[in-house]
């Protein structure tokens, strides 16, 4: 009894530092994978475009909105802008007016209902239901909540850039300004909103089916641009005289 004891001692003791060196080795594995995956989330987060760490439907606010922009429904996608595309061909290629445009489908739509409604009866069919559009309370409060922040917001940006407060956003808003004013000039308000709509359910989702390709390029040329800076302040800003610097009074 007493050797069967032992022994049985002994196949614990083994077992147990099998499972120990199976848990040790497991550790050290997982620790040496975690090491390795460090450094490349640490060089794709450094490598993202302007440094970002959501996600592209995070940045463009999510939702619906960012749904359709990235074209998660194909079809409403496309639908999208298949319409644009005609109401920017029938305003700006046929010169239709939008006035005369939104009149004419509000006496089409008109007729064909007050017809289909007065002929359901002879055709034995049932009439199309019209559902009561009515806008609640609530409802423009909380559009009227909305958009009140969205306007307080971009004036105490223009404020902060009115103030010089803010250099980098000065030059943004006004590089931004000057774009938009070219692009007024060649061509009118609609056309740069076809092209704005284009633009934005287009290049989003381009970016996000091939950013780590975009995001590289990208650093590779800021990498060049850093270098092509200070070559530049090296030979010619730093050349340049500057005036002696007024030594501060001792308190």
């Amino acid at each position: 009894m007493a050797d069967q004891s032992t022994e049985e001692k002994v196949v614990d003791r083994s077992l147990m530092d099998n499972l120990s060196e199976k848990l040790h080795g497991h550790h050290s594995s997982s620790s040496s994978d975690d090491d390795d995956e460090k450094p490349t989330t640490i060089s794709s987060s450094i490598n993202r475009l302007f440094g970002r760490q959501k996600s592209v439907h995070s940045l463009i606010g999510g939702g619906k909105a960012a749904d359709l922009v990235l074209w998660r429904n194909k079809q409403t996608s496309a639908s999208f802008l298949v319409g644009a595309t005609v109401l920017w061909i029938l305003f700006e290629g046929m010169e239709y007016p939008l006035l005369t445009f939104v009149c004419h489908v509000l006496i089409l739509s008109l007729v064909i209902l007050f017809i289909w409604i007065n002929s359901a009866a002879f055709l034995k069919r049932s009439p199309p239901h019209i559902p009561e559009v009515v806008i609640s309370e609530d409802t423009t409060r909380h559009i009227a909540s909305e958009l009140r922040v969205e306007v307080n917001r971009a004036f105490s940006s223009l404020h902060d850039v009115a103030s010089g407060k803010d250099f980098k956003k000065l030059l943004l808003v006004v590089a931004v300004l000057y774009v938009l004013s070219v692009i007024g000039n060649c061509c009118d308000f609609l056309t740069v909103v076809y092209i704005g709509l284009v633009t934005l359910l287009t290049v989003p989702v381009v970016y996000e089916k091939y950013e780590n390709q975009i995001d590289s390029v990208v650093h590779k040329v800021l990498l060049k641009l850093k270098e092509q800076y200070k070559v530049f302040d090296a030979k010619v800003l730093s050349k340049i005289p500057r005036g002696p610097l007024k030594e501060k009074k001792l308190s």
